[in-house]
């Protein structure tokens, strides 16, 4: 996992999972969404893997690949209200439910997160615009989260709605209030879907 005080991914090169190429990713992407081609949220990520997939193009012929990125990046924002650069390193089968209010300004996202609307992931404070959090494996975000600054949030966690996250969440915990506090989860087997027998 990307660790918070590294320097910031520059973009200058494709951030899709490796091993797999742009199109099998999309169908990946679209059976995470129930294969509904007018999710939203599937707009973003497929924008989001056209971005990184264009830097693995040689500059002569990027130019055209960048400025369509450009207006389809801009198009998702006004349109859906998400935000997802493509700087934002994003794992694979990440679900993005419902749209509006979405920034999602992370160094990471792992693989199997589930996030919600009018959530933000960013900086904590102004000035301090490199350290921005990670998000590990298999992470359900609720409705209405922030999680700021340069905190890792550990990979099996769960976000409740509208909790406030300013400290690492330690991996198998929810995370709830503003500011959030931690709980361990218990009494969930492995083949239990994360959240499962709180």
């Amino acid at each position: 996992m990307t660790d918070p005080g590294e320097p910031l991914p520059e973009g200058d090169r494709n951030a899709n999972p490796a091993g797999v190429g742009l199109w099998r990713l999309l169908a990946e992407d679209l059976r995470t969404h129930d294969g509904d081609v007018f999710e939203q949220g599937f707009w973003a990520v497929a924008v989001h893997r056209f971005g990184n997939w264009r830097m693995g193009l040689p500059r002569l012929i990027r130019p055209p690949f960048t400025l369509a990125y450009r207006l389809l990046f801009k198009w998702v924002e006004w349109t859906c209200g998400i935000t997802l650069p493509y700087t934002t390193r994003l794992g694979r089968r990440v679900r993005l439910w419902h749209h509006s209010g979405m920034i999602l300004h992370a160094r990471a996202i792992g693989d199997d997160v589930h996030i919600r609307h009018n959530t933000t992931f960013g900086v904590a404070r102004r000035g301090d615009n490199r350290r921005i959090p990670v998000i590990g494996d298999r992470v359900d975000i609720g409705c209405g989260v922030c999680i700021l600054g340069g905190v890792r949030v550990g990979d099996d966690c769960v976000v409740g709605a509208n909790a406030v996250v300013l400290a690492d969440v330690p991996s198998g915990h929810v995370a709830v209030g503003a500011p959030a506090r931690f709980i361990p989860i218990t009494g969930r087997t492995a083949d239990q879907p994360v959240g499962a027998g709180r």
